[in-house]
């Protein structure tokens, strides 16, 4: 949390659009993760609309080329690719981070899963939401470090949810193997880690001009809540939402990806195009928990990461 909270003049009704208006992209290299859906089809839109070189990270090709000739012919620009990534799959990743050639300048790590009703663990033993939400993520800002650092001014974009309120990383218990599973706290800490990242590569990066910023998009209905549609409880909350367009939900990923009024701004948490303000309240829809911004959990995040990844690899980081 910045000493004055930072703020812009968007607001919750701002859209894509809105927030990237007048913004040349041309010169620039993006990947967007699940961007074959949700709002990383939006994302992935604006940031081509502005001229971007932008390559769709995807575990459905065919879906993702789909949306790559979509997004061509919405904005006249050819430079949309495809690219294979599956995030629980530390070959697919390695594979994805050694075929990338050249800087990149933005990074949103958007993919994710919500709220599993039931315990699932990778081959790995990990709970899938971490496994997913965080750990893949951070396997693949690792491996593309490389070309962040070559762009001078990188910025990555961490996805986040309100969710974040609900449960810090247990790191005693990550996968639920000593405590009842329970699929909002398991999403909760998974959201809390992707908010600790973007603290944690602030920190170790800026001096290799990368700057990391996370957010809550919002309510918008899209696939991620397709495991809680049959709960009638859950249903009857979701059909009472304030629930936000594709364009409105996606403005903040790409105004943190795009704007130039985030130039060196990083390790913050935004909401609605603003940073969050800071709250302890687990039942509240805004702000921040201090513990997603704990620069001591973001370090022992890290490491434990980079533990993971290299017992995945057979001892490698």
């Amino acid at each position: 949390m910045s000493p004055v909270r930072f703020t812009t003049p968007f607001t919750r009704e701002s859209t894509t659009d809105d927030v990237i208006a007048g913004v040349d992209l041309t010169d620039r290299r993006a990947v967007v993760t699940g961007a074959a859906s949700g709002i990383g089809v939006e994302t992935s839109r604006a940031l081509a609309a502005a001229g971007a070189e932008v390559t769709l990270a995807v575990r459905n090709l065919e879906a993702g080329r789909r949306t790559a000739a979509e997004i061509t012919a919405q904005t006249g620009n050819p430079r949309v690719q495809v690219a294979s990534l599956e995030l629980t799959d530390q070959a697919s990743i390695d594979a994805f981070t050694a075929a990338w050639e050249g800087p990149l300048h933005i990074l949103v790590n958007n993919a994710g899963i919500m709220a599993l009703p039931e315990r699932h663990l990778t081959p790995e033993g990990w709970e899938l939401q971490f496994a997913t939400n965080y750990l893949g993520h951070f396997a693949l800002t690792l491996g593309l470090h490389g070309a962040l650092a070559a762009a001078g001014n990188a910025r990555i974009v961490s996805v986040s949810s309100s969710a974040q309120l609900v449960s810090p990383v247990v790191f005693d218990d990550i996968h639920f193997e000593n405590r009842e599973y329970n699929e909002w706290l398991a999403y909760g800490q998974s959201k809390t880690a992707n908010v600790l990242l973007a603290v944690e590569a602030t920190r170790r990066w800026a001096k290799d001009g990368i700057t990391a910023n996370s957010l809550m998009p919002g309510g918008i209905r899209t696939g991620l809540q397709r495991h809680q549609e049959d709960n009638p409880e859950t249903r009857a909350i979701f059909d009472a939402y304030p629930w936000k367009t594709l364009e409105q939900g996606s403005s903040t990923s790409v105004l943190l990806a795009a704007s130039p009024l985030l130039e060196g701004i990083g390790g913050l948490y935004f909401e609605d195009n603003n940073e969050a303000e800071l709250t302890t309240d687990p039942s509240s829809q805004n702000g921040v928990h201090p513990h997603a911004l704990d620069p001591e959990a973001a370090a022992r995040l890290w490491d434990l990461g980079v533990t993971m990844i290299a017992a995945r690899r057979g001892g490698t980081a």
